[in-house]
Order: C-alpha cells, then structure tokens, then sequence
C-alpha cells in the first residue's frame, strides 16, 4: 500500500524507511510505532533516530527510580504527577522526543498533548549534531512553550547544565560531578550528579590493552 493511499484509508504505521517524508501534525499524531527507534516531526518531515543506548537508558531509569521514590516517601513528594521517559511533546507543529518529562502541581493525570512538564531532562548523545540539538535548539523551545526547568545531563563533560526561565531571562546553572541538584519545583528532592553518572560508565566500552613494547636488540658485539 503507498503512503499516500495509507493516509487516506488507515492510520500510518511509521517506520525507518519514511524518514524523511512530510507530514501533518495530525498524521504524526494518529499514526502508530513500532518498537526500536524513536520518531519526531522537525518542520514538517519526519526524523527517525535509533533507540537510546544503555548509557543513557539505565541513568534514565535511575533518575525515574528517585523521582518515584519521592512521591511516594517523602512528605512533599505530591508535588510530583508524573515522571515518564521517551515522551513525544508538542513544540508548536513540530513534536519532539523528550528522555524524560516531569510534570508538577498539577494535581492530576497529566496529558502530555496538551500539558507542558514542568521539567525537560535529556541525557546528551555523542555525536555534534546531537550535543547541539540538545544544548541549544531543544533549550530554546523547551523554555518557549512553558517548561520552567531543562535539565542536560553530560556524561561526556561530566555535567548536568540546567537552564530556567525566570521573566525574560534564562538562568544558567552548571552541577559538577560532585554536587547535587536542587529545585523548588521538587520540594525536598536531591539529585546526586555522580550517581547518573557512574551508571553511564558502567556501560562504556572498555579500554583496549596496551600492546607489550617491542623488546630492544642487544647492541652487536665487537668480534
């Protein structure tokens, strides 16, 4: 079936091989996923990207393990909705994959159509394009369509820079490998830096072994 008979007649089904053709928000939003890779719409075209590595899988699950921990054990962990990975969020027309969105003080269910989180959380990717992406272009529209805190979590810089919009400023803050993260939006809630951190090491890839220098040859005797 072709992809223009498809979207008169079915829902689309999204996969690797339509990465790059154009679509409607609202043919975005009615289609369904298979598992495996993580899907966007950047201007009207389709952006496919490959699921996330265990690097910044198993910190994510952390950081939901803490969140969670919160809200149930702590005193004003109610201030917590929810706190769900790989959520598809609308930036305007364009609908981005966030590594983790936090929604707070609401009091309900949120619906990530149309509730902005309050917190935006993306563990950054190696490549150039991507550190951009996640440094610049999704700080920019995350802090305009209402998220009040963007947390960048670097394994690579062995950082987490959180940007917050206060008025028509946008603070900066940079946590070290050995601080924590505070936020009045989680009344109560710590985030030890180093311990996302050690669990993104835990699957790096190991250092390869030194080759054994070359013995050196015995200078020549004196007949």
């Amino acid at each position: 079936m072709s992809l223009e008979l498809t979207r008169k007649t079915s829902r689309l089904r999204l996969a690797p091989g339509l990465a790059g053709v154009h679509l409607t928000p609202d043919e975005f939003d009615r289609a369904t996923t298979g598992r495996g890779n993580r899907y966007e719409l950047i201007g009207g075209v389709l952006v496919v990207s490959p699921h996330p590595g265990n690097g910044e899988v198993d910190p994510n699950e952390f950081l939901g393990f803490l969140l969670m921990s919160h809200k149930r054990n702590h005193p004003q962990g109610s201030a917590i909705d929810k706190a769900l990975p790989e959520q598809t969020i609308p930036v305007g027309d364009d609908r981005r994959r966030m590594d983790r969105a936090i929604w707070v003080g609401l009091g309900r269910t949120p619906d990530p159509r149309v509730d902005v989180p309050a917190i935006a959380v993306e563990f950054v990717s190696r490549s150039r394009r991507d550190i951009r992406r996640d440094y610049e272009i999704k700080r920019d529209e995350y802090l305009a369509i209402g998220v009040r805190e963007y947390w960048i979590i670097d394994r690579y810089r062995r950082t987490m820079t959180v940007h917050r919009r206060d008025g028509d400023r946008t603070l900066t803050k940079v946590v070290t490998e050995g601080q924590s993260h505070e936020t009045d939006l989680l009344p109560g809630f710590v985030l030890p830096l180093a311990e996302l951190l050690k669990l993104a090491d835990d699957w790096a890839p190991p250092a390869k072994p030194l080759a054994a220098p070359e013995p050196e040859t015995p200078p020549a005797e004196d007949a």
